[in-house]
């Protein structure tokens, strides 16, 4: 019994009999149609970044391993936690099927390699949160390497697009984002890889949430490594302290670049004091301010 994201559409004329403009429509009305599944996940999304929360504050990792397409987004996800949130690089970490790919050749065969899988899964500890992808939730490398991270105690988070499969039946936390076929029959990287990216955006923004490295919607824990996001640094540290952008520089400068830091400086804290008040509210601004206006 083929499985629904392999299904064609029905009762549909098919994207390469119609015109360019109508073609480029069905298009995107598929997206829109695959991001509806998610909505519908959002509670075990939300379990997801509790579990990438735990993960990392007790230390541990966050793993994501998956195959292809899937591969693909798991490896753009993870790659911007550092950027964007400040988190560590040797906290995450990244498994794809075959290795990541330098050019266009991502052979489809390397998700049949259920023995890399197992090595890898070897390297996971308990207490780690290891995401697997795979949009059938039958690819044998993401199965295989699912169930032998939970069997080595870590938190296994498992998305698939097809649900009551083995993937899904190995997690802690199952997110199944039950797109439906694809305008191009089988072409998972369409519908159902939108709906991955997108619950991953969510799960590990969520994350950075959690781990206190928002505050009133802003990147408080940004990692300033380039002239863009320096001058975005320095505009959260002025708007945040409320100080004028001169203050927000120098107190950036102080700090070594350090926007959590620079906030609590430029609003009137010393260096020393501003990173115990941080090591004490968990990094979260907003108790370590408001310890700042009872003083």
């Amino acid at each position: 019994m083929p499985l629904p994201t392999t299904e064609a559409l029905p009762e549909h004329a098919p994207i390469d009999a119609r015109s360019a403009r109508d073609a480029a429509l069905f298009l995107l009305r598929g997206q829109q149609s695959a991001l509806a599944a998610v909505e519908a996940a959002s509670d075990d999304i939300i379990r997801g970044a509790q579990a990438m929360v735990a993960a990392i504050r007790s230390g541990h990792s966050v793993v994501y391993g998956a195959a292809g397409s899937s591969g693909l987004m798991a490896l753009a996800d993870a790659c911007e936690l550092p950027g964007t949130f400040g988190v560590s690089p040797d906290v995450i970490r990244v498994h794809m099927a075959g290795g990541i790919p330098v050019d266009a050749r991502m052979p489809g065969d390397t998700e049949d390699d259920t023995s890399e899988a197992a090595r890898l899964a070897q390297s996971v500890h308990a207490g780690d949160a290891v995401i697997v992808l795979s949009a059938s939730g039958t690819t044998p490398y993401a199965v295989t390497l699912a169930t032998g991270a939970k069997a080595r105690g870590a938190t296994v988070i498992a998305i698939a697009n097809n649900p009551n499969t083995p993937l899904l039946l190995a997690a802690d936390v199952a997110i199944c984002l039950q797109t439906p076929p694809e305008v191009i029959a089988g072409s998972t990287r369409l519908g159902a890889g939108t709906a991955q990216k997108s619950a991953l955006n969510m799960m590990s923004s969520l994350m950075g949430v959690g781990l206190g490295h928002v505050y009133r919607g802003l990147m408080v824990n940004v990692v300033a490594d380039n002239a863009k996001l320096v001058a975005r640094s320095a505009n959260i540290v002025a708007q945040i302290a409320g100080v004028p952008l001169s203050v927000a520089e120098a107190a950036l400068a102080q700090v070594g670049g350090h926007t959590k830091l620079a906030i609590l400086v430029a609003a009137g804290s010393a260096p020393d004091v501003a990173r115990t008040l941080l090591d004490t509210h968990n990094g979260c601004l907003g108790p370590c301010l408001q310890s700042l206006a009872d003083l």
